[in-house]
């Protein structure tokens, strides 16, 4: 076993690094805020009213198909494209060069998609979207996980919990006061989609990665183990995967909340936008408490599974409060307690994540491949709603996707905490030497 490298003096970029944390920390809000709005504002509002402008009543059944092929396509792109910048040697940087392209490249075909006309189009066009805020968010991971000093992790992991609500915020916040024009709210997203990743870029200083002259050519052997990290080998990481998973699959009901509203509470389409920007100012103001709250004890106390093991139990409560929500009131009580339990969640999951990386020089791959726990639920929720739907309704998709939420805070009881690496009773956090 590896022990982590000797933390660097604060307030200084890591070894190897040449950002200083303060800007370090304001390029992982840039770029993050850029993925989360090119994702989440479509997948919670501009997809629903799009879709059901053209699909009309096959609204639901258009809107699973769209986001699932989207899943499976982003579940393919993370770990490539975490793969592919551990191997770029760019002037401009290994982890610069791909934040810039798939960022940019998503903003302009979030500009485009306003123009859709078909559910195929609108299909095709989203699954190219993900693939490049995949890309980018791989790049993203790994430059956190290359440059985050080690007592700055929990921080670092609360700012990109907080940035995943407030970022989408002020697309919600802004596209709320936009004319009901498809090509204005779809360009307005993209627009300010570019403009966090050019903060990020901007801010960031990522040397040119030199590789080394044994490492071999990227083969068709190597792309496929992209998309594995054998749980065997590193059970620990496994493990994280599990939590990370199961966790997150309970987090993706968020996105049938406006179909809650339309379906259960019979709510006019038109007055769908508005309450969803309310439930995101109330995400926002949740989980800005627990992400920074949370992120600040874990680096104080030097504990992070407590954290995410209470965030997954609280998530569940708030699922539970929907499933049994008599009225719309109760729905938002529910997501504010959903949003309290994520943001404690993923405040130290984060930093927890980049604790049993098998391999710092592969880095990109290897966080990518968490990030399939991320990915893969946005592609199984929606395959698998239609039929939790059919079987109970809301209550049964919210109640079962609460199982989960509690199966992964159990999970957590096998990755150990810091500190307690080489302890028996935990899955062991090992490395190697090479990616």
């Amino acid at each position: 076993m590896i022990p982590d490298a000797v933390a660097p003096t604060a307030g200084t970029s890591t070894a190897g690094s040449a950002t200083a944390q303060g800007r370090l920390i304001g390029a992982l809000v840039g770029t993050n805020a850029a993925g989360y709005i090119s994702i989440a504002v479509p997948m919670n509002l501009l997809l629903i009213t799009h879709l059901t402008a053209i699909a009309g009543a096959g609204a639901t059944s258009a809107f699973s198909l769209v986001t699932g092929i989207g899943g499976v396509v982003g579940l393919l792109a993370n770990p490539l494209g975490g793969r592919i910048s551990d191997r770029t040697a760019a002037r401009f940087g290994r982890r610069r060069t791909w934040i810039l392209t798939g960022g940019l490249g998503a903003a302009i075909l979030l500009a485009v998609m306003g123009w859709t006309t078909e559910v195929w189009q609108v299909a095709l066009g989203w699954a190219l979207i993900t693939a490049l805020v995949m890309v980018q968010l791989a790049a993203s991971a790994a430059l956190a996980a290359d440059q985050v000093a080690p007592e700055r992790r929990g921080v670092a992991s609360g700012v990109v919990a907080f940035v995943a609500l407030a970022g989408p915020a002020v697309g919600f916040a802004v596209v709320s006061v936009l004319p009901a024009i498809p090509w204005l709210q779809w360009g307005v997203v993209g627009v300010l989609s570019a403009a966090g990743v050019l903060m990020a870029v901007l801010l960031v200083r990522d040397p040119r990665h030199r590789i080394p002259a044994a490492e071999p050519r990227l083969s068709l052997a190597i792309i496929l183990r992209s998309y594995w990290v054998s749980p065997r080998r590193h059970p620990a990481f496994g493990w994280a995967w599990a939590v990370r998973f199961l966790i997150t699959a309970a987090w993706a009901s968020n996105s049938y909340l406006a179909f809650v509203f339309t379906q259960r509470f019979a709510v006019p389409a038109a007055a769908v936008p508005g309450m969803i920007f309310l439930l995101t100012l109330i995400g926002i103001a949740c989980v800005a408490v627990t992400a920074w709250l949370t992120g600040w004890l874990s680096d104080r106390i030097r504990r992070q599974k407590p954290f995410v093991f209470t965030g997954g139990l609280v998530l569940a409560a708030g699922l539970v409060l929907v499933a049994l929500s008599p009225s719309v009131p109760v729905v938002y009580l529910g997501t504010a307690v959903m949003s309290l339990g994520y943001g404690a969640f993923l405040a130290t999951d984060f930093a927890l994540c980049l604790r049993v990386l098998p391999d710092p020089g592969s880095a990109g791959k290897d966080f990518a491949v968490l990030n399939i726990a991320s990915t893969l639920p946005v592609a199984v929720v929606p395959f698998v709603a239609p039929a939790l739907l059919a079987a109970g309704g809301f209550f049964t998709m919210f109640a079962c996707l609460a199982a989960f939420s509690v199966a992964g805070a159990l999970c957590v009881a096998r990755v150990p905490d810091i500190g307690q690496e080489g302890q028996a009773r935990f899955a062991a956090i090992t490395r190697t030497a090479t990616g």
